[in-house]
């Protein structure tokens, strides 16, 4: 499916820095406090298979950041972080890897 400019510009992806991440006992889930330089964000993720808690913590990340907050197993998640890898592509065998910046960017910058 392919997106005009207009579409894509609709979305806002920012530099966020994770602070706190924890498991969500008997899912696939983390809970990640991530700071976005103006404000803080909890996000929920599938990921726990993949990234130990302490694997983030201090781990600049892509956010999504004007995704429509949603309750996922009881917790809000209010964005998503990015990652190369779906569904898909595990079917292949390639694990989801964490989109970081290539460089010391501060939370909060755009992605454009």
């Amino acid at each position: 499916m392919e997106i005009t400019i207009e579409d894509f510009q609709k979305v806002e992806m920012k530099v966020g820095l994770v602070i706190e991440a924890e498991r969500i006992e008997g899912t696939r889930l983390l809970k990640l406090k991530i700071d976005l330089g103006s404000e803080m964000r909890q996000i929920i993720s599938g990921i726990a298979e993949y990234y130990k808690p302490e694997q983030l913590l201090n781990k600049k990340v892509i956010v999504l950041a004007n995704l429509k907050p949603r309750v996922i197993r009881g917790y809000e998640s209010q964005g998503m972080i990015l990652a190369a890898g779906c569904k898909e592509d595990e079917e292949r065998g390639v694990r989801p890897v964490l989109l970081t910046p290539d460089g010391d960017v501060p939370q909060g910058t755009k992605i454009c």
